[in-house]
């Protein structure tokens, strides 16, 4: 052993006993049992030993101090005569001859307890994140994320991708969210960006010649936090292949990703190759999400034309989605409380009714459901105590809510989710185009760089007006696992010509293209390979992998959801000097 210590304090075993030995760490816990008579656990990063205080000297010492002081314990291993099962080093103790203070806690009070930390109020343990991780739960947690990373990474080169690293400061472009600017000081009045991804490097290197890259890339967006996203940055495995196909991609991430899932995760099942295909509109109508939880056995049906003369109001000149779920003894508080839930995450009212067990419909809106049950019987498939939810709206609210209804329902109805697994799938052809909220008119629906399907062919024919450009999909994908979209990806749009009339269809032309992508837009006119991608979330990966609900317990210093580090203070405020240099001034704040 090495730094001053000759053991950790989880390597001491009973073959050890009568062994002089050197160990530091810090003072978690002091137990005093008489006059001399003391016991001491001593925790470091392997784990905690147990130190027994026999002699007035080491009593005084150990008593001097504030838990948490960093101490280093000289003395023999001896066998404990009270053995701890539980405890990896409870066999034995270690009786000192010597104990000198290495770093003495001046606090005689901690903020928390540090073994439950995580009981603790977030924002003291964002504040103290350095004591909050001193507890073994918050800490495996990162030591999973350097394991699964190490993993990522060696699998990668294998499948010979090389890993190269990407410019951090550079130039802001159109991706979706807001960038971080960065002021240049020798260029007043501009300003660098820190990158949304690497995206048009990563394409710029297949343009290069390099035919595989990788990394393992920070990302930077101006974006709210949820619960599997962090604000301000976030890493994920950056992927390119040129001369590919989306076949390729999906054959590279289908035989990395489930082994490292199944030796990592928190269940050791993982979807075997090759995952599930499921097209964009398919999932929508389906599962009423394009993040389908696949461990979840509901889905949903349109039922629009059944229902929409039934005599129920909200239904009336609706899109109407059902969820039958089956084998449902749920009470009907359970079921009022589970749609209220589902409610208040989708912002619509849901409507419900069940078969009992005589086989009559029942509940709810079961009244309006009476003419129509042999044609719901037989769409539904319908069996003695089926619960059926009704979600209503137009079709995008109808399917947003259906998903919800899915994913509250499922877990809280026995037998209708096989929790303890990863299921993968991807999700395919979405759209190229959509209308815009704002602007009610055409514009790219995801991501502008990707082919369309047809390529020339298809946009030709929708600006001629013999397809609807909304029919048109592109060559994208995403990858889910259990309800969480772990990346989206594409088979880029690496024809000038192409580019240039995909964009003219939202009314953008090539001199815009030019400017706002200009690397790139001239790259590939210097003759570009085909070339796809895609680029997994690792923060959102080792969550799932740990089991957690917040992306924040696998981050080792994370923001709070304000984008605030309250540990560090960031973001503040900064000298006046500094502003100056940068010819920059701070205007309408209120005093």
């Amino acid at each position: 052993m090495t730094q001053s210590r000759t053991h950790n304090c989880g390597v001491l075993r009973i073959e050890n006993v009568g062994e002089k030995v050197k160990i530091v760490g810090w003072m978690e816990n002091v137990r005093e049992v008489g006059a001399n008579l003391a016991f001491v656990v001593l925790r470091d990063f392997y784990g905690t030993t147990q130190v027994v205080i026999e002699t007035e000297e080491m009593m005084n010492i150990v008593k001097s101090l504030n838990k948490e002081s960093t101490i280093s314990v000289e003395g023999t291993v001896r066998e404990r005569a009270s053995k701890n099962p539980k405890q990896p080093t409870g066999d034995i103790e270690v009786v000192p001859e010597k104990i000198e203070v290495l770093g003495r806690c001046r606090y005689n009070e901690l903020p928390f307890e540090i073994n439950r930390s995580r009981e603790a109020d977030e924002t003291l343990r964002l504040k103290y994140r350095y004591l909050d991780l001193r507890n073994p739960e918050v800490k495996k947690n990162i030591v999973l994320r350097c394991n699964v990373v190490a993993a990522l990474r060696q699998a990668m080169m294998e499948h010979d991708f090389l890993e190269i690293t990407t410019p951090i400061l550079t130039a802001s472009s159109p991706e979706g969210a807001r960038d971080y600017l960065v002021p240049a000081r020798k260029h007043p009045g501009k300003f660098y960006a820190l990158p949304q991804a690497p995206q048009q490097f990563k394409q710029l290197l297949m343009t290069s010649g390099f035919d595989r890259y990788f990394q393992i890339a920070p990302c930077f967006r101006d974006e709210d936090a949820r619960g599997d996203r962090s604000p301000g940055e976030f890493y994920q495995l950056d992927m390119e292949m040129a001369f590919a196909t989306q076949e390729d991609v999906f054959a590279v991430l289908e035989d990395v990703l489930p082994p490292i899932f199944a030796k990592y995760g928190t269940y050791d099942i993982a979807s075997k190759p090759p995952f599930k295909r499921i097209p964009y509109l398919e999932s929508m109508e389906k599962y009423g999400s394009d993040k389908p939880d696949l461990r979840i056995d509901l889905t949903a049906t349109d039922v629009t034309e059944l229902l929409s003369d039934c005599g129920f109001g909200p239904f009336e000149g609706n899109v109407i989605k059902a969820i039958p779920i089956s084998n449902c003894t749920l009470t009907r508080k359970q079921i009022e409380k589970l749609l209220t839930d589902a409610e208040v995450q989708s912002g619509l009212k849901s409507y419900w009714f069940k078969v009992d067990d005589a086989g009559a419909i029942a509940g709810g809106v079961a009244k309006f459901m009476q003419e129509k049950k042999e044609e719901l019987t037989e769409k539904l498939d319908l069996a003695a105590n089926t619960l059926v939810v009704l979600t209503t709206g137009k079709k995008e609210e109808a399917q947003k809510a259906a998903g919800v209804v899915i994913k509250t329902f499922g877990p809280a109805v026995p037998g209708h989710m096989d929790k303890e697994r990863y299921e993968f799938c991807w999700i395919v052809d979405f759209p190229m185009y959509e209308i815009g909220e704002e602007s009610g008119e055409l514009e790219f629906c995801h991501n502008p760089f990707s082919m369309p399907k047809g390529g020339m062919e298809t946009l030709l024919k929708a600006e001629r007006g013999e397809i609807d450009p909304l029919t048109i999909t592109a060559d994208q994908y995403d990858l889910v696992c259990n309800g969480v979209e772990l990346s989206s990806g594409a088979v880029r749009n690496h024809d000038p010509e192409i580019m240039i009339k995909s964009f003219e269809m939202v009314r953008l032309g090539e001199e815009d293209v030019k400017k706002k992508f200009p690397a790139m837009y001239n790259a590939f006119c210097y003759g570009a390979p085909p070339h796809a991608g895609i680029a997994p979330g690792v923060d959102r990966m080792v969550m799932l992998l740990a089991g957690e609900d917040s992306i924040r317990e696998i981050i080792p210093f994370p923001m709070n959801k304000n984008a605030q580090d309250v540990m560090m203070g960031a973001p503040g405020t900064v000298m006046q000097q500094q502003l100056d240099e940068l010819h920059i001034a701070v205007v309408g704040l209120d005093e």
